[in-house]
């Protein structure tokens, strides 16, 4: 049984062996990027049972994904190679401060063979989680269907959801994201967002008024990433808003993947039935450990390795 479930594309991501604007850069490191399989990648570290749903294109870089994910404990038994669709790719630029921005190259991306017809409604049986983002459905118009279909045998199955928006405006309008998710909202149980997200959906800022908005729909909790502000949480039924403080850093090596980490985090609280004021500070952890690294996934902790940094576990260097 897969304690979480995720459907998405996954792409080779080019890192820079320097910062600076991309033009400027003329050799590359080889690596893995892709939100949803990100968050695959984090529960299996963390120790959880995780299955992803993709198409990779039958080529190298595929071959290589599709190997690394299987490498971290990812079940891939849904995921195919395909004939003649590239593997998708993505350029990043990183500065001096571990922002950048990111260059898609994902035009007739593997995963636009898959149908919603195309899951497997066992696969869903036997999970506890799906896991949904919005990066997926920005691909392509077809995948809303896919996602839609996978909402409809979640619930069938009496899986909870968990939605990140992860809005890429490089895929899809405000106007689109905003109509897309929305319409999910109801069905989703655990909304993860970052504050620009939530701003985009429903028209503000300010966290109280965020979670009056999300009061209207039947969400179980909502858990909000603040950056340098740390998260905050709501639950239903509990008058109680709490938060967590950011955690300290001494570096910043790349800021993408953060957010990702966190969303691992407490998909490994949720789980495990943690309270969230448990849950907060060891996503926040994760999330600092991510961008203390350089690439998408490179650091995401395993468990014993977030309880170090939460000092509850010694750390034992020799």
């Amino acid at each position: 049984m897969n304690d979480v479930i995720t459907i998405g594309d996954a792409m080779i991501t080019f890192d820079p062996s320097t910062t600076g604007p991309l033009r400027h850069s003329d050799s590359f490191k080889r690596k893995v990027g892709g939100a949803e399989l990100n968050v695959a990648i984090g529960c299996a570290r963390l120790g959880l049972h995780t299955g992803w749903i993709s198409r990779l294109g039958k080529d190298e870089f595929g071959r290589y994904i599709y190997n690394f994910a299987r490498g971290e404990g990812i079940d891939v038994s849904e995921v195919q190679l395909m004939e003649g669709y590239p593997t998708s790719l993505n350029f990043k630029e990183i500065r001096a401060d571990g922002t950048g921005k990111t260059n898609y190259y994902r035009n007739q991306s593997p995963t636009s063979t898959m149908t919603a017809d195309s899951l497997n409604e066992d696969y869903f049986e036997s999970a506890k989680i799906l896991h949904i983002t919005g990066v997926f459905p920005s691909i392509g118009e077809k995948n809303i269907k896919i996602i839609e279909r996978a909402i409809s045998l979640a619930k069938k199955h009496e899986l909870k959801i968990s939605m990140d928006p992860n809005i890429r405006l490089k895929l899809w309008s405000k106007e689109q994201a905003r109509t897309t998710l929305l319409q999910w909202l109801p069905d989703v149980d655990y909304l993860l967002t970052g504050l620009e997200e939530a701003e985009l959906l429903f028209g503000t800022s300010d966290t109280n008024e965020i979670i009056e908005h999300v009061k209207r729909y039947d969400l179980s909790q909502l858990y909000l990433k603040l950056g340098k502000d740390g998260s905050r949480v709501w639950k239903k039924g509990d008058s109680r808003v709490m938060d967590a403080p950011p955690v300290k850093l001494e570096t910043v090596a790349d800021t993408v993947g953060a957010g990702d980490g966190f969303v691992a985090g407490v998909l490994y609280g949720l789980i495990n039935k943690w309270e969230p004021e448990r849950i907060l500070p060891f996503a926040n952890t994760i999330g600092a450990m991510v961008v203390s690294v350089y690439g998408d996934n490179e650091g995401l902790p395993y468990y014993e390795e977030v309880l170090e940094k939460l000092g509850e576990k010694t750390l034992i260097e020799r």
